[in-house]
């Protein structure tokens, strides 16, 4: 493997960036840490505008020849890809808890998986993406799914492989080219992903990938007009300014931003199971946009429900990641520890009560106790803004309708969880939760043809099936006056 390289567990991966089918090195470079013990992963190459704009001039050039393929076309290199994904599971599940901390068996036996998946479910979807027809009385409407160019990726660190694939899947299923802008924090499995792009035999230029600080490489991406689409999973507050970007020329953009989700618990649910799912909160060191944060019990049970929950928490042992018996790693990075300390910090002293954890963990520098806040208002900063660690609140409710208000009392609209043992209750209630997702006597679990994103400042669009489309495509309808072509269509 040319240029410079780091052996991270046991895997040698590039530190350079992949631009037009080659290693690409840069003068800057900035360092990567494992947060779990502190260890160097090597120097990574930190782009800017220079290779920022190489990457996009290579997809454009790329953009023609891989739009030609059809779907049909691109379908057996996409297969490749994902077969690749999987062939190489063991190195890639090894490399993203090294560089990110998330748990090993995780990774193993659910990220790297989905991943692949996420590169065959689309580029098998795409193949009826135009046999959509419409009929009219003068007119039949044909809908087409054109490529649109060049997609911006920009790809958060808390699950970098998996919310990669997930735009890479549809983009390049849909025929545009892409550059990948890998966060920093977490950068390496995206440089893994294109080598095994690489060997499936993804052309020179359709997948690239740049790497570098957000306010460097991302910046300079986001503000390069030859784009098509901008793709951001991150922050609401990073996607304010790439959505100043974007604007500036006219780019269509997608976000998936944070959350502050709502987990209610009805007194007629089952309790066991509600007790589990609340404890998988802080699976990831809470490190999850989609996390049902804010526990909302009927009051009726609030004391029998808090002790299965603290039964259930008891086993969520803190620990290394790459042990099978650990269910809650280390946060990503220093910066990141002090912001969650702070709001506990902040917590604690405008009155909150700590029910368990409220500090740091003994096992190491980034460990965080899984922690549990009651006697908060739905005002307090704790209720109100994304803490991003394992951190939940508690509150009660005695109606639905007061359960619904402090749902819905946030400025996120991302997802919600409902526990209830009535079906009409349940449908009830989820159907005035303001969230992109609500799962109801579940957690985490969602079919890939289906939509997902964030409602208010949680997101803009929707992804998932043909909806990934409606965005990376340029949609155009021909319509054909009927009989206008005589009988044989000469």
């Amino acid at each position: 493997m040319a240029g410079r390289t780091a052996t991270v567990a046991g895997v040698e991966v590039s530190l350079d960036h992949w631009i037009g089918g080659k290693r690409v090195s840069s003068s800057e470079r900035f360092s990567n840490a494992s947060p779990i013990d502190g260890s160097d992963l090597g120097a990574v190459a930190a782009g800017g505008q220079q290779e920022a704009d190489m990457a996009v001039e290579a997809a454009r050039k790329a953009f023609p020849a891989w739009a030609a393929l059809g779907a049909e076309g691109r379908l057996p290199v996409l297969r490749k890809f994902a077969d690749g994904i999987l062939t190489r599971a063991k190195d890639i599940a090894a490399v993203e808890t090294a560089d990110n901390g998330s748990l090993l068996m995780g990774n193993l036996h659910r990220m790297v998986p989905r991943s692949a998946q996420n590169i065959s479910f689309f580029a098998e979807w795409a193949l009826g993406l135009n046999d959509h027809v419409i009929e009219h009385e003068e007119v039949i409407n044909n809908v087409r799914y054109d490529p649109s160019g060049v997609a911006a990726l920009i790809t958060p660190w808390n699950a970098p492989l998996m919310l990669t694939t997930w735009k890479v899947g549809p983009a390049l299923a849909a025929g545009n080219t892409i550059v990948i802008k890998p966060p920093e924090w977490a950068p390496l499995t995206c440089s893994l992903l294109a080598d095994i792009a690489h060997e499936a035999g993804v052309p020179a230029g359709v997948l690239n990938v740049v790497q570098g600080i957000g306010e460097d490489a991302g910046d300079a991406l986001v503000n390069n007009s030859d784009l098509a689409r901008i793709s951001f999973t991150g922050s609401t507050d990073a996607a304010k300014i790439i959505g100043q970007a974007a604007a500036r020329s006219i780019t269509p953009m997608s976000s998936e931003l944070g959350g502050k989700s709502p987990f209610i618990v009805c007194a007629d649910a089952d309790l066991d199971a509600a007790a589990q799912t609340v404890a998988g909160q802080y699976i990831n060191a809470g490190q999850v946009c989609l996390a049902g944060t804010r526990i909302l019990v009927e009051a009726s049970i609030e004391s029998e429900f808090l002790e299965k929950v603290r039964a259930a928490v008891s086993h969520m042992a803190v620990g290394d990641p790459r042990e099978p018996t650990t269910r809650v790693g280390p946060l990503i990075h220093p910066e990141h520890f002090a912001r969650v300390a702070g709001f506990v910090e902040r917590a604690k002293s405008a009155g909150a009560k700590v029910l368990w954890g409220g500090a740091k963990s003994d096992f190491g520098a980034l460990y965080f106790q899984p922690t549990m806040f009651a006697g908060v208002k739905l005002s307090d900063e704790i209720s109100q803004k994304e803490v991003f660690g394992p951190v939940l609140t508690w509150q009660t409710f005695g109606s639905d309708e007061e359960a619904i208000a402090i749902a819905n009392g946030t400025e996120y609209g991302l997802a919600g969880t409902l526990f209830c043992g009535n079906e009409d209750r349940a449908m009830r209630i989820a159907a005035q939760v303001v969230a992109g997702t609500l799962w109801v006597n579940c957690f985490f679990v969602r079919d890939l043809a289906a939509p997902f994103g964030g409602s208010r400042i949680s997101g803009i669009g929707r992804e998932g099936g043909t909806h990934s489309f409606d965005f990376y495509c340029d949609i155009k309808n021909i319509a054909v006056r009927k009989g206008s072509f005589g009988p044989t269509g000469g």
